[in-house]
């Protein structure tokens, strides 16, 4: 039986980077896409409560949801799919880099994260840039990358975070495999005002930089090489329980 591989993303059905990740993984197995209706970038692990969700099937193969990643995912998985789960799940390829800080809030790594909650292996995919996307030698990547994690599965509540550099085949140095790295921002609130003297406010700042920790996916990228870091559910921070414990329940 052929492998069944599910793939979604946070740019919503209509981006270039599903289309092509959709035909290249055709090689690959049976390929099921259930992405958003339009852009939900940014929306991180959010799930629609109170609100039904409404499916618009497309072809026999590709279904879009008028709902965040995580929606598209847990629908596909436990809806569409339910009379065979997927071997694989695969986001992307976002339309822009997601390392750092940047995994808090994206919606590309959030419906791997939901594929991985749920018992699927799962890999998130972006191509590192702003604009003039080549789409061509991130493919090459991401099949490779699907191909292994078909083959060797993944550990339990553990994703793969993938960002390619959007470069020309001969100028990718490799595949490294890497840690999270720390971004550097300045004034994340932009304050405006409007015609009427109403102020309106944009989230986001400039990017100053980043720290230069060794390994990190952030330097990965910025030297040329495909970062893969592998992403783990468990948030805890097992270093300091200890120090908790001792502080928090001292008599």
């Amino acid at each position: 039986m052929p492998k069944r591989i599910l793939i979604s993303n946070d740019d919503g059905i209509n981006s270039e980077g599903i289309h092509k990740l959709h035909e290249t993984l055709k090689k690959l197995g049976e390929v099921y896409v259930v992405a958003p209706d339009r852009d939900q970038s940014a929306v991180s692990h959010s799930l629609s409560l109170y609100r039904p969700l409404r499916l618009d099937k497309i072809t026999e193969y590709v279904y879009s949801v008028d709902g965040t990643p995580t929606d598209c995912v847990n629908l596909a998985i436990n809806g569409i799919l339910r009379d065979k789960k997927p071997d694989l799940l695969v986001s992307g390829i976002n339309k822009g880099e997601n390392i750092g800080d940047d995994i808090t809030y994206s919606g590309t790594v959030s419906a791997a994260m939901e594929g991985t909650l749920l018992g699927i292996p799962s890999i998130a995919l972006s191509l590192v840039g702003r604009g003039d996307f080549n789409f061509d030698y991130a493919l090459h990547h991401s099949e490779l990358i699907a191909k292994y994690v078909l083959e060797n599965k993944l550990p339990e509540d553990t994703l793969l975070n993938v960002n390619i550099p959007n470069l020309p085949g001969e100028q990718i140095k490799g595949i490294v495999i890497t840690r999270q790295g720390k971004r550097l921002y300045d004034e994340p609130i932009v304050e405006k005002v409007d015609p009427r003297g109403k102020k309106y406010y944009w989230i986001g700042g400039d990017e100053l930089g980043f720290l230069n920790i060794d390994s990190s996916d952030i330097v990965a990228v910025k030297q040329g090489y495909v970062s893969v870091t592998p992403i783990g559910l468990d948030l805890t921070k097992y270093d300091h329980i200890d120090k908790l414990r001792a502080d928090l329940l001292r008599e």
